[in-house]
């Protein structure tokens, strides 16, 4: 059936505007924009948390486990510690750890899952050997294992050790897509035209494997961010260097459920469910980006519209005139653009 010509003007339309409707489609996702909002929150929490933090959260005072008030927001500990400057200062170490775990994972990833991919043969049966080994090791307990015996514990070695302990996943996810990708035309192209082999990788391959880069980025950063409050809860890290995990600490150890201070751990629970949930709404827009299905942009001219053909109309009544009603009638002759609907009468 051919199209009409109101149809095409709409469809031309739309692919007019097409390409500057991809690059903000990200952006334009609902689910984007509230985690970035809550992400940027805690960033400027981290920037500027121990200049806005209204006490010293490592001070005692003489007002013991007190609950929320004007002067105390969060509530004070056994001690008398002010719990809302503990979260504020806490917060530059947690995103500190996380992002620069996951930087240190993605590069690894990259080098050696791209690298994999590409190159096949020897050098991809040892660097894909070298993944497995990593992936069935439990991440956990290694990064325990590896941070006690170290004989400093603070942000970077945490974040190197875990960082160093967790490219492995992504590596084998992106030596999947580049074993897919390495057999494109375009790359076969670039290789008859004498490209060397850094330049295909970097111009040709990364910018297809930018989606799935990020999002395993987001995704070894929430990673980085639990193992992060998980060694400082159970005293593995530096319990003197404030974050979420060491205010748990220490609200663990001087039993704040059983004397009913609530206060005393709930912020902390609360921010680091708020920071996962931002890091996982953006890897619900990177992948709602990535994934041509999952898209929806909620607008009513993207839908399909149901077309009226030829369909016989039975009236009420018996005899030849019935029959004659119910048998198809040959389509009018009609001007371009017009809509023949079933209610219409030669």
């Amino acid at each position: 059936m051919a199209l009409q010509a109101t149809d095409t003007a709409i469809a031309a339309g739309d692919d007019a505007g097409g390409p500057r409707r991809d690059r903000l489609r990200f952006l334009r996702n609902g689910k984007t924009l509230v985690g970035l909002a809550i992400l940027g929150v805690f960033v400027l929490l981290a920037i500027a948390g121990s200049w806005l933090a209204p006490y010293d959260p490592s001070a005692r005072s003489d007002e013991l486990l007190q609950p929320p008030s004007w002067d105390h927001p969060f509530g004070t500990t056994q001690t008398g510690q002010d719990i809302f400057s503990q979260i504020l200062v806490g917060t530059r170490g947690v995103l500190v750890v996380g992002l620069l775990a996951a930087v240190i994972a993605t590069v690894l990833g990259v080098l050696i899952g791209v690298t994999a991919g590409y190159l096949g043969g020897v050098g991809d049966e040892v660097l894909s050997s070298l993944s497995n080994v990593f992936l069935v090791i439990p991440g956990l307990p290694l990064i325990i294992i590896v941070t006690s015996q170290l004989p400093e514990t603070n942000d970077f070695t945490i974040a190197l050790v875990i960082g160093l302990t967790s490219w492995a996943w992504g590596a084998r996810v992106l030596r999947a897509q580049t074993l897919s990708l390495r057999g494109r035309d375009y790359v076969q192209a670039a290789r008859a035209t004498g490209e060397s082999t850094w330049r295909i990788i970097v111009f040709e391959l990364l910018p297809n494997l930018t989606p799935v880069i990020a999002s395993g980025f987001i995704g070894t950063v929430i990673f980085a961010v639990l193992s992060e409050i998980t060694l400082a809860f159970i005293g593995v890290a530096d319990i003197s260097h404030w974050n979420w995990g060491t205010v748990l600490f220490w609200a663990q150890s001087n039993q704040a459920l059983a004397q009913d201070a609530w206060w005393w751990f709930v912020p902390a629970g609360l921010c680091i469910a708020l920071l996962g949930t931002a890091l996982a709404l953006i890897n619900f827009g990177i992948d709602e980006f990535i994934n041509p299905r999952l898209r929806s942009d909620g607008r009513a001219d993207r839908k399909v519209r149901m077309r009226v053909g030829f369909t016989p109309v039975v009236r009420q009544g018996g005899g030849a005139h019935a029959e004659a009603e119910a048998a198809p009638r040959p389509p009018a002759a009609t001007a371009p653009g017009t809509t023949i609907r079933k209610d219409d009468r030669p």
